[in-house]
């Protein structure tokens, strides 16, 4: 009676009396009761040789994570180190689902506690993690290892940047065709994603851009999108090599342009992407159609970019004048590309783009002596005159130029009227 009394006591304080329990679990359950008991006294060294005896299984072990967990009792990230790398010194011992459930569970406990405790000692066993539950092999279904990078950044573990970066790499390398696949990949790509998040590391804004443009749910994507303003504030340089990479299709190049004008980056930073942009939007080569209305979105956005945040190169100039002169000659110009130009160089007012405004206006004073003079000059004429105003410009030659046209009697009444109003508007 009293071998069943205390069987009964068991019972009830494990909170299983009124479940049959087999016999061979009778001794866990004794030993998570008086664990429990030691845990309230605050004495971790019985929780110690519970958690790290032979016979125990991954899933006594995780029991006893669990109920020290419950308890809320602050553990030392000593603690959390031992027994992590505890289990990973016996996980070549798993053999069976439920042992590997177990042990991935508890990957996740001690890897959350380090983190916490922001156990520094810890990152080279928090990597061996990584390596062990590697979602590479179909047994690991990947919340390990994301827990494992989480807590590696936690513990502010730089040097292992770099290995994050190369398995982020290689994962957007990658193509799932098997749903299983693709669901624990995309769990170890979350992992790395909030990882280099809490990093804030410039290096990691790549890889992470080309999560958010990748082929991956939904989810992913938007869990990477909110990453990058918190990796890199200024991603300038990143993004300059990605729009100049020749093996990125101009969708990506112009995606790439898109978050630098959308981020909290300084306006040199935004006006030495421009450039590059526009430069790119030029040079890259495509018989396809839907790129080559990306490359023209390129140039377009990063034209008027550049009319906010100025010219960061003297190339600049040469690249404003092939959106005139290119679409010139064009036989279906691109009217919007043109005036963006046109606005561009009379915001810039610089000595550069002055020179310019007057190269055109001298072309199509020319052009109305010879022909053909159609509804296209005239409409340039107008636009080139508004934005020789616009700049203030004091040039002697720009001057009489205007006066030129002013006088001219080739010139309509109207089209003499904007030369007037360009030299009213610069004080002449």
């Amino acid at each position: 009676m009293k071998d069943t009394n205390s069987l009964y006591f068991v019972l009830i304080v494990t909170g299983f009396s009124d479940t049959i329990i087999p016999m061979k679990r009778i001794l866990t359950i004794s030993i998570l009761f008086f664990v429990g008991m030691a845990i309230q006294a605050q004495d971790l060294s019985y929780y110690n040789s519970e958690y790290t005896r032979s016979e125990a299984t991954f899933a006594d072990r995780l029991s006893v994570l669990e109920l020290l967990q419950e308890a809320g009792i602050t553990v030392t990230g000593e603690f959390y180190h031992n027994a992590l790398r505890f289990l990973l010194a016996r996980a070549p011992d798993i053999n069976s689902r439920n042992e590997q459930e177990a042990a991935e569970r508890s990957v996740i406990i001690l890897s959350q506690g380090l983190g916490a405790a922001k156990y520094t000692a810890a990152a080279a066993d928090l990597w061996h993690a990584v390596e062990v539950f590697d979602v590479a092999k179909e047994s690991n279904e990947g919340n390990a290892l994301q827990a494992a990078l989480v807590a590696l950044a936690d513990v502010d573990a730089r040097q292992y940047i770099a290995y994050i970066i190369q398995r982020l790499d290689g994962y957007n390398a990658q193509t799932f065709r098997n749903p299983e696949a693709r669901r624990r990949f995309q769990t170890a790509v979350i992992g790395c994603v909030r990882s280099l998040e809490i990093f804030k590391d410039a290096s990691g804004y790549r890889p992470v851009f080309f999560v958010y443009v990748g082929s991956y749910d939904p989810m992913v994507r938007q869990i990477a999108a909110n990453a990058l303003p918190v990796i890199a504030e200024d991603p300038a340089d990143v993004i300059i090599g990605i729009i100049r990479n020749p093996s990125v299709e101009p969708p990506i190049k112009l995606q790439a342009w898109k978050e630098m004008l959308n981020n909290r980056a300084p306006n040199p930073s935004k006006a030495r992407v421009a450039a590059t942009a526009l430069e790119i939007g030029w040079t890259f080569s495509t018989a396809n159609r839907t790129f080559q209305a990306n490359l023209r979105e390129l140039r377009r956005t990063a034209i008027d970019a550049i009319r906010q945040y100025g010219a960061a190169n003297d190339a600049v100039y040469a690249d404003l004048e092939k959106a005139y002169a290119i679409n010139f000659a064009a036989n279906s110009p691109d009217y919007d590309e043109m005036a963006a130009a046109l606005n561009a160089l009379a915001a810039l007012k610089t000595d550069e783009a002055v020179a310019l405004l007057h190269k055109f206006l001298q072309e199509l004073n020319n052009r109305r002596r010879t022909g053909p003079w159609r509804a296209k000059e005239r409409q340039l004429l107008e636009w080139v005159l508004s934005c020789v105003g616009i700049t203030g410009t004091r040039d002697q030659e720009v001057r009489l130029l205007l006066r030129t046209i002013q006088s001219s009697s080739l010139f309509t009444t109207q089209e003499r009227s904007w030369a007037q109003n360009a030299l009213t508007a610069l004080g002449f």
